[in-house]
């Protein structure tokens, strides 16, 4: 299987949108809804969106893989945002009737500071040397992971750096039907984005551990291929995702032959996340750490050790993990 396209970008929607004046449901305070038309989107079907694989969106926070201090490293997801006087600027230029002009961005002055070691993320514009921002105002980028950066806590839980693995779920290699835990070497994962997703992320819309033992992992974007996705037609998805088992997820991210990635969100389509019994939680799950061959004494209180101590065993179900070993 070819390695799927990697989110460096605000990802568009399959379907063109329009902008409804009621509260929205999926971001307090905001008192618009952004909702899809039954149009497919001018860039899907530039895309190619009906030979793209359609994969399962994860709901957590975006990582990276790349490499840091000459050894690959976990990255966070930073977005550079304008200070306060550029985002009254940019703010009162969209809401003016005559913005029918571009609005001009002085990078190194209306923008707040970055660590030194942030970098841009791939792929998005670039004008004199200088990442463009996008729609939002925002210029998205990453900054690495360092073992004691009591920002980054959770991310720092899921990797260990001295020998250079990451604890990753996916599907077991041997069983489509079965999902997988293991320590996966960070060397593997290379130029990959992945979704960090747990206790303390997002509101932890799958369950995972608690408050006592927190649970984190990483997911890789487009590990989940959804395989019977019907039609592309409106109608249809809502149907698929209000009533099939496989349809109880956040949304859908198609990759695309030409790397570009194409999304929909339950939320477009009016639909309500998080959901009581997500589709990844109604798969059984086996944990493949092994360890050993590290000959190392990991902290008693990291997920690594944790997870050894439950080493081949089988749970039914993510949320049935508690690692109180």
């Amino acid at each position: 299987m070819r390695r799927l396209g990697s989110v460096q970008r605000k990802m568009p929607c399959v379907f063109v949108t329009e902008v409804k004046d009621e509260p929205s449901a999926k971001r307090e305070h905001q008192p618009f809804k952004v909702l899809t038309t039954e149009t497919v989107s001018h860039k899907a079907l530039d895309a190619d969106i009906y030979s793209a694989i359609p994969t399962e969106k994860v709901d957590g926070t975006c990582c990276y893989v790349t490499t840091y201090k000459d050894q690959p490293y976990l990255w966070a997801r930073l977005d550079r945002k304008p200070n306060k006087q550029a985002d009254k600027r940019f703010k009162n230029f969209l809401h003016s009737k005559e913005n029918s002009k571009e609005f001009l961005w002085n990078v190194e002055e209306d923008f707040k500071p970055v660590p030194e070691c942030w970098i841009p993320a791939k792929e998005i514009d670039q004008l004199n040397g200088n990442p463009v921002p996008d729609e939002n105002g925002h210029i998205p980028g990453w900054v690495p992971v360092e073992k004691n950066n009591k920002q980054y806590c959770w991310h720092s839980s899921v990797v260990n750096y001295e020998f250079e693995i990451a604890l990753v779920l996916k599907h077991c290699p041997d069983d489509p039907g079965l999902l997988e835990i293991s320590a996966v070497p960070l060397s593997d994962l290379l130029e990959q984005t992945l979704e960090l997703i747990g206790t303390n992320i997002n509101g932890n819309p799958y369950g995972l551990g608690n408050k006592k033992h927190p649970l984190h992992l990483l997911v890789p974007h487009g590990a989940f291929q959804i395989k019977n996705l019907p039609t592309l037609k409106h109608n249809d998805l809502l149907s698929w995702f209000e009533g099939c088992r496989e349809g109880k997820i956040e949304g859908i991210v198609w990759h695309c032959h030409d790397v570009c990635l194409i999304k929909v969100h339950r939320h477009h389509l009016g639909l309500c996340w998080p959901i009581p019994d997500t589709y990844m939680n109604s798969k059984p799950v086996i944990i493949n750490m092994n360890l050993n061959k590290y000959d190392y004494a990991f902290d008693t209180k990291c997920l690594f050790s944790r997870f050894s101590k439950i080493d081949n065993q089988k749970f039914g179900r993510l949320k049935d993990i508690i690692l109180d070993v």
